[in-house]
């Protein structure tokens, strides 16, 4: 029984022992690897694991914003990495189950950090969610702060982030042969006369004929 009380002691001590070791090892694993999909797949590793350093902590505000921001802006940022290497499509898609092991791998990191970080949380609920002296989340806290002092900032940061965006988007746009490409104002200047055309075939006339 004593062994028991002990292990459930130290088991917020372990989690974060765990995440950090998994977190270091995981960010220079980035950096190590050669391969652009397992390097994204350690840096998604990385992210998580900061996330549940953060729910120890009691912000699970920042947990949130690297799950939901960082994590899911990571598909989008190996889109752009595709776009601009000029990565073989066909090549990529053969070699798919070679990156079955490895994704397999990181699978069961993640599934382990999250049942570490709810048993966690479970034994001390004190270092869960954090609230104020009248009640409050953290993240009501925030929400109240950031929306009113700082709005002006925020709207800023939301526009630097639509043109960096949309740069990134015309630095990987080319303009190759063959390729048809949309015109948006011929599009809208189209009219009837010059989109259909009336045609009077006769019987036996037609190309099955």
């Amino acid at each position: 029984m004593g062994a028991r009380i002990m292990i459930v002691e130290m088991l917020p001590a372990l989690t974060f022992y765990t995440l950090a070791s998994i977190a270091v090892a995981a960010a220079f694993m980035v950096i190590a690897a050669r391969n652009p999909v397992h390097s994204v797949m350690y840096l998604i590793t990385t992210f998580f694991s900061a996330a549940g350093l953060f729910v120890l902590m009691g912000a699970e505000f920042l947990a949130l914003l690297l799950v939901m921001v960082y994590v899911g802006a990571v598909a989008v940022l190996f889109l752009f990495v595709v776009m601009m290497l000029d990565v073989d499509f066909v090549e990529m898609k053969q070699g798919f189950l070679q990156y079955l092991p490895i994704g397999g791998v990181v699978a069961c990191v993640l599934l382990t950090e999250m049942i570490l970080v709810g048993a966690a949380s479970l034994v001390n609920p004190s270092e869960g969610v954090k609230y104020a002296p009248d009640g409050t989340s953290n993240i009501e806290a925030i929400g109240n702060v950031l929306y009113t002092e700082y709005a002006f900032f925020f709207e800023a940061v939301g526009l630097i982030l639509l043109v960096a965006m949309v740069g990134a988007i015309v630095l990987t746009l080319r303009k190759r042969e063959g390729v048809k490409k949309q015109n948006v104002a011929a599009q809208i200047a189209r009219t009837r006369a010059g989109g259909v055309e009336l045609v009077d075939i006769k019987p036996g006339e037609g190309i099955g004929s």
